[in-house]
C-alpha cells in the first residue's frame, strides 16, 4: 500500500531498515523504491535509536544473521546516504506509554517508532500490519512496500 504524503521525512520501522540494507526483494518494487528515494532525496531517511536496539536484541536471541558483528553492522548500515538517527525523546518514550494506552502491540519497540513518526510528522514505513492500522486510525502517513 503507497499512499502519497506530503510529508518530506519518513521514519523506518526496524524491519524495513534491514531489508532496504541488506536490498531484501520484498523491499525492492519499484513504487516502494521509487517514494524511498524520494524521501531521502528530500530530507532524509530516520531510524528510531531504539531500532539500534531491537537489531541487537534480535542479534543477541539468534534471530538475526549478521554478515558482521553488530556494532560493525549498524555503523555501515547508518552509513547509507540519508539515513539519520531520530533521537528517542522524553516526550516519546512517554507518549509510547500514555497516547498509545489502546494500541494492541505490545512491542515496546513499535510503540516508540509510532510515536517516533507521530512526533516528527513523518510518515511511517513499515510492513507490521498493527502498525499501518495504528497509523491510519491516528491519520498519520504510512507507507508499505
Amino acid at each position: 500500500m503507497i499512499k502519497e504524503s506530503a510529508h518530506r521525512l519518513a521514519l523506518l520501522d526496524t524491519h524495513i531498515w534491514i531489508w532496504l540494507v541488506t536490498d531484501n526483494p520484498r523491499v525492492q518494487s519499484s513504487p516502494f523504491i521509487k517514494k524511498i528515494k524520494e524521501f531521502e532525496a528530500q530530507h532524509g531517511l530516520r531510524v528510531s535509536v531504539i531500532s539500534i536496539w531491537e537489531i541487537g536484541m534480535l542479534h543477541a536471541k539468534g534471530r538475526l544473521e549478521l554478515p558482521f558483528s553488530p556494532h560493525e553492522w549498524i555503523q555501515k548500515a547508518l552509513a547509507a546516504p540519508g539515513i539519520r538517527i531520530a533521537e528517542l525523546t522524553p516526550e516519546i518514550a512517554l507518549d509510547s506509554a500514555h497516547f498509545l494506552k489502546g494500541y494492541p502491540g505490545g512491542d515496546p519497540a513499535d510503540r516508540m517508532i509510532l510515536t517516533t513518526a507521530k512526533s516528527l510528522g513523518a510518515t511511517l514505513v513499515t510492513a507490521d500490519q498493527k502498525m499501518l492500522k495504528c497509523a491510519k486510525e491516528h491519520h498519520w502517513e504510512s507507507l508499505s512496500p
